[in-house]
């Protein structure tokens, strides 16, 4: 079926295409609408030419700053969020060689998954949980323990970005999370 989280086919097929755009769409999933986060891949492939983790890590970091904030920037926080995906690239060169599919193909057990996970830049244990839930869900990578080590976001329903298969559900999940802020501002 592929990807259906960028609401825009040419940007599913690079997430279909490219692991590393996964990750780096989840890594820009944060006060950022989902699918513009998950069209960062396709954006940085198109105008860098490729994605792989070695040369967005070597690239020059202003010249890289200056193409993921050219419109439409790959993030609102273009600047902060192209130093992190070139932080990013390089763990992923150094500890697994630049493939990123290492990081959730060698673990034998959710909590070890999630540990990787949360070794990212720019993923707490909210974030890290999710993406094992996008793993588990949407490519079929199911450790043993996977459901605890994702929680909630582990169960049936539209609780993130793990649970977007497609515009309807995506509609969904956003519902899902402004009733949460709506609950959690009427209780604070």
């Amino acid at each position: 079926m592929g990807f259906q989280i960028a609401n825009e086919p040419e940007a599913d097929r690079v997430l279909d295409q490219y692991p590393f755009a996964v990750l780096v769409g989840m890594m820009l999933d944060q006060q950022y609408g989902m699918e513009h986060a998950f069209r960062g891949g396709w954006k940085v492939l198109s105008r860098f030419g490729n994605l792989d983790p070695a040369a967005i890590a070597a690239a020059e970091p202003d010249e890289f700053k200056a193409l993921c904030s050219t419109p439409p920037a790959i993030h609102r926080f273009p600047g902060s969020m192209s130093a992190r995906l070139q932080e990013l690239a390089a763990l992923v060169e150094s500890k697994y060689d630049g493939d990123v599919t290492r990081l959730w193909t060698e673990p034998d057990t959710g909590k070890e998954l999630l540990k990787r996970v949360q070794e990212l830049p720019g993923f707490g244990k909210q974030k890290a949980q999710i993406f094992v839930a996008l793993l588990a869900k949407q490519l079929g990578v199911k450790p043993q323990g996977w459901e605890a080590a994702a929680g909630d976001y582990a169960l049936d329903g539209y609780r993130s970005v793990a649970d977007v298969i497609d515009a309807d559900s995506l509609l969904k999940v956003r519902e899902y999370k402004q009733a949460k802020k709506a609950a959690a501002k009427a209780a604070g």
